[in-house]
């Protein structure tokens, strides 16, 4: 999904200003290898952010996976250093002050991505963002971690997800409609509701 806009989703009247959206998931499919295993989540924390950059780094974009930094451009030192940081600020999940908990995705025992969701002003939402490496994506590994994602957010006593993208992010927008989202196109935003009150539909 594209920045965050700070518009609202459905009820909802603030956004988390401080974490990029992140998803990524195929808007260009550019595999390098095919991905097999179950997929599973694991909270970052440091045996698994050394992976998750080495995936970033080979396979993403800096401005895909993390805030903008003054640094020089592409994945320099300074850059690598942030995206750590920036990780590690989280490590307390959802009670930490980013409150945003974050996941490595991994599929076949490999991380390959990483998923998390982010506390909103009303006590039973989050927000969900998400970015696979090129490698991964195209594979069903999105809509598995999102299944992955919405199990943990309703044992939090989450009732409602949301999401943002773009109309072109036509991977992002598939992962969404398979895990049950509603939509909602304004303008270049699409604005997805997905309520954990209800049963996802079978993919």
């Amino acid at each position: 999904m594209g920045r965050d806009s700070g518009r609202p989703v459905g009820p909802f009247r603030q956004r988390c200003r401080s974490l990029p959206i992140g998803w990524t998931y195929a808007v260009e499919p550019g595999r390098l290898r095919h991905v097999t295993g179950a997929v599973r989540l694991e909270p970052v924390d440091e045996s698994n952010l050394e992976p998750l950059l080495s995936v970033a780094v080979a396979e993403a974009e800096p401005a895909d996976v993390m805030p903008p930094v003054a640094a020089p451009a592409g994945w320099s030192h300074a850059r690598r250093d942030a995206f750590r940081d920036f990780h590690r600020a989280s490590f307390g999940g959802l009670d930490a002050p980013t409150r945003t908990a974050m996941y490595a995705i991994l599929a076949g025992g490999e991380v390959v991505g990483m998923i998390r969701m982010s506390r909103r002003d009303e006590p039973d939402a989050v927000e969900v963002g998400m970015w696979l490496g090129r490698s991964a994506r195209g594979q069903g590994i999105g809509p598995a971690a999102l299944r992955e994602l919405l199990n943990l957010a309703a044992a939090a006593g989450m009732r409602v997800v949301v999401a943002e993208t773009v109309p072109e992010n036509r991977g992002a927008l598939s992962v969404l409609e398979k895990c049950g989202a509603k939509m909602r196109e304004d303008g270049r935003r699409v604005y997805a509701e997905i309520s954990l009150d209800s049963t996802p539909p079978a993919l």
